[in-house]
């Protein structure tokens, strides 16, 4: 799944793109401003998209002297299939905070760096997530810990059909890293986002004394 657009798993066009930028706005806007929040499309085409959506009544369409700004018509019946869309990312850290939440053997950190937590992700790229473990656990704990993980890794590709790429490391093998000065370790102080157990940044700070 394109992570950064999952539209494009069953609509790709610009509909999907112009419907999430819609969908993320609490006022109209103009379709020029729809065009800065997409990135990447012209305006000549969103402008077709806008005016189609209207037609169809999952857009409305107000004038305003000049201007003509859009709003979501959020009552259209084929509006919470938008929301869905729009929201899978979200969804996808909801569900996988949920999963490693109720580990029976609990991460001291758990949380997801890369393309993901930029917001940047493609249907060729992995999702990646750092799993930092105890030093103290016992060789059944182990072995439940690697199945949990495991776990995790079918999970999520279930969910979204792209590989997932878990860092599982110890508190000390995570001390070694960030003395090591790893250039991971910036990925992870730069742009993670912990879903359970302690702050990624907080945690590297402690290691790093």
């Amino acid at each position: 799944m394109d992570l950064s657009d999952p539209w494009r798993s069953v609509v790709p066009t610009l509909d999907g793109p112009v419907l999430t930028a819609l969908a993320g706005q609490t006022t109209p806007v103009s379709g020029r401003e729809v065009v800065r929040l997409i990135g990447t499309a012209s305006q000549t085409g969103v402008q077709k998209v806008l005016n189609r959506l209207t037609a169809q009544g999952v857009v409305h369409a107000e004038r305003r002297r000049s201007a003509v700004l859009y709003r979501a018509n959020r009552d259209h019946l084929a509006w919470p299939a938008v929301e869905v869309l729009a929201g899978i990312r979200r969804e996808l850290l909801r569900r996988t905070t949920d999963l490693v939440g109720a580990w029976s053997v609990p991460a001291e950190s758990v949380a997801v760096f890369g393309s993901l937590a930029r917001g940047e992700g493609t249907a060729e790229s992995d999702v990646d997530v750092l799993l930092v473990r105890s030093d103290e656990l016992s060789d059944a704990e182990v072995a439940r810990w690697d199945e949990q993980v495991d776990e995790l890794v079918t999970a999520v590709e279930a969910w979204t059909g792209n590989r997932a790429q878990p860092y599982d490391v110890s508190l000390a093998d995570l001390r070694a890293h960030v003395r090591a000065a790893e250039p991971i370790v910036q990925s992870w102080r730069r742009e993670a986002i912990t879903l359970a157990g302690r702050d990624v940044a907080a945690l590297l700070r402690s290691v790093g004394r």
